[in-house]
């Protein structure tokens, strides 16, 4: 899964880019253009079943899912039009799988916001107008080319129709991912890589002291009232202070505020749960690990991220709950509890199984 971080200047996204990395990668001074090359970086998917999991196996590693993140040059008002600039990155995120909007609602007077005033509304409106002129005008191009072959070609006229109402919804200034089309109609727009039919995540950076706010009134603030959107509060600077804590400095940080996850590990999850994807464990003396395949997956299927060979050879698969697998101390003692379940080709494959799969070959 790939994201991409878009964003107007100075809404510390860089800095979220550090505590999101775990590192230092971005550049994060307070200037325009200070991000013109693509920074990408590979995210953990951090998940605290995996340690306990591994605990009870005995791994020697663990390995979670993980994700790549990329943070490309900030988007101002013409941005689209900029040959140098916009056609350049706007290219890098054709292939991306979700665009994940960092919108400032955070008031600080030492960093000057682009419009001079705090608007999350208008900022969205400014992103996304950007990211619709670039469809629009690769909309465009795809009705000219195709036109002659539409008079004779049956399918290539039912493409033009779903062309020509694309186009139309995007000049309204509606993303293109928010038209109703049958799974059909989307595919003829599959290799045009429109940068607004993707999945879009608001991030809404907030102070120390809106970290408690409701959705609703978060919703509200955006003016982002699709509830297919997903929005998550996340405070920047906080982040960035736990950068440099060790996990017992940061588990007793977040304990303080009476947590348990960070709001980062929130957010990786919210990018999960928008593209319909999910993970399974395998575990053993080796590794403990998570996979990650797409939510409604059945097991053969689940099996084929491990090994191709594994989805064509497969027969069967050990299935057992992780939160049996440790209550009862690994596979022996939940199999003699019945707790590890045979499953076959039409199993659907949940979010909390621990699999071990049977294949011939």
């Amino acid at each position: 899964m790939k994201i991409w971080i878009v964003w107007l200047p100075n809404v510390w996204k860089s800095t979220l880019f550090n505590a999101l990395t775990k590192s230092y990668a971005a550049d994060a001074q307070n200037f325009p253009f200070c991000t013109i090359e693509p920074n990408v970086w590979i995210v953990n998917v951090n998940d605290e079943r995996l340690e306990k999991i591994s605990k009870i196996s005995g791994s020697e590693k663990i390995i979670p899912a993980n994700t790549e993140f990329i943070d490309i040059a900030w988007i101002v008002k013409w941005a689209s039009q900029w040959e140098w600039l916009g056609n350049k990155f706007l290219a890098n995120i054709r292939e991306v799988n979700v665009i994940l909007q960092v919108v400032r609602v955070f008031e600080n007077n030492d960093i000057t916001h682009v419009n001079w005033n705090i608007d999350p509304k208008s900022d969205i409106e400014i992103i996304n107008s950007e990211l619709i002129l670039a469809d629009i005008e690769t909309i465009e191009k795809r009705i000219i080319s195709n036109a002659r072959k539409a008079r004779g070609d049956k399918e290539a006229e039912l493409a033009q129709k779903v062309f020509e109402s694309m186009l139309e919804w995007l000049n309204k200034w509606n993303l293109a991912i928010s038209l109703e089309l049958t799974e059909e109609e989307r595919e003829y727009l599959k290799d045009l890589h429109l940068l607004t039919n993707k999945q879009f995540v608001y991030v809404a950076n907030v102070n120390e002291d809106m970290m408690d706010i409701q959705e609703e009134k978060l919703r509200e603030i955006l003016w982002i009232q699709d509830k297919n959107i997903p929005i998550c509060p996340i405070c920047a600077k906080l982040e960035a202070d736990m950068i440099d804590m060790s996990s017992v400095e940061r588990k007793a940080f977040l304990e303080d505020m009476w947590l348990i996850t960070t709001w980062i590990d929130n957010l990786i999850k919210t990018a999960y749960n928008a593209l319909g994807l999910q993970y399974y464990f395998t575990s053993g003396e080796k590794e403990t690990r998570a996979w990650t395949i797409h939510k409604w997956d059945k097991a053969p299927q689940a099996a084929g991220v491990i090994h191709t060979d594994f989805e064509k050879w497969f027969i069967k698969a050990d299935v057992v709950n992780w939160e049996d697998f440790v209550n009862y101390w690994g596979w022996p003692q939940a199999r003699e509890a019945w707790k590890v379940k045979l499953e076959g080709k039409d199993y659907v494959v949940q979010d909390w199984d621990i699999m071990i799969f049977k294949f011939s070959n």
